[in-house]
C-alpha cells in the first residue's frame, strides 16, 4: 500500500525485563518480538517502514540487517509522542497514513490492522484518527478510553494520571494508531509533557482531535491476548504460549499429528508435511522442515534441519544444521552437528555422532560410533566403536570411505585417510594409511592362549 507509511516503536528500554537485552529483542517462538510486527507490515505491503530505536539501537540494528525499514533513533526518550516526532522528519512530502505499532505488541494479527485500515477510511468524511482498543479484566497499567455519553471517544487518560473513578474503566488503549500524515504533522508538536511521568504522550492526540472537530474512531479487538503488550517475562511467557499453540493448530490442520501439544515446541516458520507425527518433548526450530509421513520421536532436538518424506528421528536425539534425505532412521540418543548430510535409506543409530559429513544412500552406522569430517559412500557399514580421528591438535583432516566399504568394529581411521571400494577393514584395526578397493587391513597384534594362568595367579595371591 503506496499511501500507507508505518512507524513502530522499538526504543523503550524494557526496565521490567531486567535484561541487558533489549526487550523487544526477546524471543518469541525463535524470533525477535520485534519481527512480528515487521513481518506483518510485509504482509500488508506498507510503502515506509520506520522503526524507532533507541536502548539497544545497535543491536537493534545488527539483528535485522537486511530489513526493509529504515531505523530512526531516538537518542533521548520522551514518550511515544516524541518517538513519533523523531521519525516524522523521515515522512517529509508523504502524503498518505501513517500506521503507528509498538514492537513490543507481537500477536497482533493482520486481519485486525486491516479492519483498522478500512474502519478509518470508512464514511464520507475520513477519521484523522483511529485506534485499536480492547476490553480487560484487570486495566491496571493501561491507559483508559474516555468516552461521553454518546460513546463518542473523547480522551485516552493514563494510568498515572487517572481518577479513582476512571481507573475503573476496563475499555484500554492498546498503542496501535492510524492517522494522516498531515494531521500528524500538524498536532504532535502540540502535545504538551505536563503529566506524572513529564513525557510527551502520544494518547493526547484524541483529545486533540476532539477538540478540532475531527472524527476519531476506535477498532474493538474481541480478544486481549492479540494487542497484549510485553513488559515482563511473566507476559513473554504468555505470549509464547500464545503464538505456540497458533503454530501447533496450523501444524494439526494441515494433516499433523501432534500427540501433546502442550509438551511440543515448535517455532515460528517450521513446517512439517502430513500424516507426521510429532511426540512430547521435542523441539523444532530455527528454518527446520520435516517431509510426509515422518516420526519424530520424543524429546528430540531438531534445529534448521531438512528431513525427507518418511524418515524416523527416535528418541532424544539431537540434529543441528544438517540434512537428512527419505526413509532415514536416526537414534535414539543420535547427535548431527552442523554440515551434515545423510543420504536416502541411511541409518545413524544410538550414540553415533556425525559432524560435517556426508553418509552415502544405505550406509549405516548403527551404535556408539563418531564420524567426524567424513565422507561415506553408498552401502558402507561402520562397525561399533568406530570413530574417524580428524583432530590431530591443530589441523582438522578429512575421512573417505568409498562405496560398499566395511569398518569393523572398535577400529580407527587416522585422518587423511582413504577407503577403497568395498574394502574391509578388521575390527579393532588402526589405519593409517589408504587402504586399495577391496583389500583387507588388520593391525591386529597376533592372539595368544596360555593355559593354567587364571588358577596360578590365584595361588600366587594367596600366599601373599
Amino acid at each position: 500500500m503506496r499511501n500507507l507509511a508505518a512507524i513502530v516503536l522499538a526504543a523503550g528500554k524494557g526496565t521490567r525485563m531486567k535484561s541487558k537485552t533489549p526487550k523487544v529483542l526477546h524471543g518469541i517462538a525463535g524470533r525477535p518480538m520485534l519481527f512480528y510486527p515487521l513481518d506483518l507490515l510485509k504482509e500488508m505491503k506498507a510503502g515506509k517502514v520506520l522503526v524507532v530505536v533507541g536502548h539497544g539501537a545497535d543491536a537493534i540494528r545488527d539483528a535485522f540487517k537486511g530489513e526493509k525499514a529504515d531505523f530512526v533513533l531516538q537518542k533521548d526518550q520522551f514518550g511515544t509522542g516524541h518517538a513519533v516526532m523523531c521519525a516524522m522528519k523521515e515522512l517529509k512530502g508523504f502524503e498518505g497514513d501513517v500506521l503507528i505499532l509498538s514492537g513490543d505488541v507481537p500477536l497482533i494479527k493482520k486481519e485486525t490492522l486491516s479492519g483498522l485500515v478500512s474502519l478509518h477510511g470508512k464514511g464520507r468524511r475520513k477519521a484523522v484518527l483511529s485506534l485499536v482498543t480492547t476490553v480487560v479484566p484487570d486495566p491496571a497499567g493501561y491507559g483508559r478510553i474516555v468516552r461521553d455519553e454518546h460513546g463518542h471517544i473523547t480522551r485516552i487518560v493514563e494510568d498515572k494520571d487517572a481518577s479513582p473513578l476512571q481507573k475503573g474503566i476496563k475499555e484500554v488503549n492498546c498503542g496501535i494508531y492510524l492517522a494522516s500524515c498531515e494531521f500528524l504533522s500538524k498536532n504532535l508538536k502540540k502535545i504538551g509533557k505536563k503529566n506524572a511521568q513529564g513525557e510527551y504522550y502520544l494518547p493526547d492526540l484524541v483529545q486533540l482531535a476532539v477538540s478540532e472537530g475531527g472524527r476519531v474512531e476506535a477498532l474493538a479487538a474481541a480478544d486481549p491476548v492479540e494487542v497484549m503488550g510485553i513488559n515482563n517475562r511473566i507476559e513473554l511467557a504468555r505470549a509464547e504460549a500464545h503464538m505456540r499453540s497458533k503454530i501447533l493448530d496450523s501444524l494439526m490442520l494441515s494433516g499433523v499429528t501432534v500427540v501433546d501439544p502442550a509438551a511440543t515446541y515448535v517455532d515460528y516458520g517450521v513446517s512439517a508435511g502430513a500424516d507426521t507425527v510429532i511426540y512430547p518433548g521435542v523441539r523444532l526450530t530455527g528454518t527446520s522442515s520435516i517431509g510426509s509421513g515422518c516420526v519424530i520421536e520424543d524429546n528430540c532436538i531438531i534445529d534448521s534441519a531438512g528431513i525427507g518424506d518418511g524418515t524416523v528421528i527416535k528418541s532424544s536425539s539431537v540434529i543441528e544444521d544438517s540434512k537428512i534425505g527419505k526413509g532415514v532412521s536416526i537414534g535414539p540418543f543420535a547427535r548431527l552437528r552442523p554440515g551434515s548430510s545423510i543420504g536416502d535409506q541411511a541409518r545413524v543409530g544410538n550414540f553415533v555422532e556425525v559432524k560435517k559429513s556426508v553418509m552415502g544412500k544405505g550406509s549405516k552406522a548403527n551404535h556408539l560410533s563418531y564420524i567426524g569430517d567424513t565422507t561415506v559412500g553408498e552401502g558402507v557399514n561402520i562397525g561399533a566403536g568406530s570413530i574417524t580421528c580428524n583432530y590431530d591438535g591443530v589441523n582438522k583432516y578429512r575421512t573417505v570411505i568409498e562405496d560398499g566399504a566395511f569398518i569393523g568394529s572398535d577400529s580407527q581411521l587416522v585422518a587423511p585417510v582413504r577407503i577403497g571400494k568395498g574394502a574391509y577393514v578388521g575390527s579393532g584395526t588402526t589405519v593409517t594409511k589408504d587402504v586399495p578397493p577391496g583389500a583387507l587391513v588388520v593391525t591386529r597384534a597376533p592372539e595368544k592362549v596360555i593355559e593354567g594362568w587364571a588358577a596360578r595367579k590365584k595361588k600366587a595371591g594367596g600366599k601373599n
